[in-house]
């Protein structure tokens, strides 16, 4: 990490997805008395209540600009439910430790979807490190502990659909925020909207609704309400007027080590040798593919 405002930027950034990684074990705790859909819509109504309350001033001030800004909340908040609910849904079947690493695709599919939707080839660098996370996963997801090879896990599909979409909503938020000043609409905005739309799948009985008041499930609440999304959003918007976003994506690689070192130390999860193998392919493939050099062409959301 630098020094100076960069430095401390960074580093908040690192504790905020430690914090986000750590979230994964917590997650698959509180699902044991708390139905999916039910969670979702209280982590996000909590989260979106802040933000908006925290925004407040800025939405009164320059409500011209919020406006796109409430469009782009629509789209991304859709795109967000999607993802979230793939992602929780998939930790009801896979392991937290693995949960994590797969979420850790999403930064590999950016530079594919790219490629498919602008014609942009990707450099050498992204190819080989989409190439090392494929592999990564190959071996997180076909090599599991006393089962053959060939073996797919629903969570590990449903949390690498939940990858692609997180990647499809880096590029919405990219196409979003390049109109000046519409952060605060987008950001309260997409947060309110998961919490929408998961309280009305609950409503209309989409999944049994289960609910234990528990300290998992309200310590889940709290925690991912307020620290994974409200705070977290808001520690982004202001560190990434002190760094890049390929450094961002960089330390956000941190996730799933954050992941894995939690539920070892909670759950006592171990990874097999080939599966973590398949970790250290992904996160290699992460960081070559972040890890852009200065001189080319300017990393996703430097092209302004």
């Amino acid at each position: 990490m630098r020094g100076g405002v960069a430095g401390r930027a960074e580093l908040t950034l690192a504790l905020v997805t430690l914090v986000w990684g750590s979230s994964f074990t917590l997650i698959k705790q509180a699902l044991d008395d708390v139905s999916v859909l039910l969670f979702l819509a209280l982590r996000f109504a909590l989260a979106g209540a802040v933000l908006l309350v925290l925004y407040r001033r800025e939405l009164a001030l320059d409500w011209a600009a919020q406006r796109r800004g409430v469009r782009g909340g629509l789209v991304c908040g859709a795109l967000l439910t999607g993802a979230y609910l793939l992602q929780t849904y998939g930790q009801q079947y896979t392991t937290p430790a693995r949960s994590g690493f797969l979420t850790a695709l999403n930064v590999v599919f950016v530079p594919a979807l790219l490629a498919a939707f602008t014609g942009r080839l990707p450099r050498w660098t992204e190819a080989l490190g989409v190439g090392l996370a494929l592999a990564g996963t190959a071996l997180m997801t076909l090599s599991v502990p006393g089962q053959a090879w060939g073996h797919w896990n629903v969570g590990d599909l449903l949390t690498i659909g939940c990858a692609l979409l997180f990647a499809v909503h880096v590029l919405a938020v990219g196409h979003f925020v390049r109109h000046e000043g519409v952060f605060a609409a987008l950001s309260g905005v997409q947060v309110a909207v998961v919490a929408v739309l998961c309280g009305a799948a609950a409503g209309m009985g989409l999944e049994p609704v289960v609910f234990r008041s528990t300290a998992w499930v309200w310590t889940g609440v709290v925690v991912t309400g307020l620290l994974c999304t409200a705070l977290a959003f808001t520690v982004m918007a202001w560190a990434q007027q002190h760094t890049t976003p390929t450094r961002v994506a960089l330390i956000f690689a941190l996730e799933p080590v954050s992941a894995w070192l939690t539920s070892y130390g909670v759950l006592g999860e171990r990874l097999g040798l080939a599966a973590a193998g398949g970790a250290v392919l992904i996160l290699a493939g992460v960081g070559i593919v972040e890890w852009k050099p200065a001189s080319r062409r300017p990393p996703l959301g430097e092209e302004r």
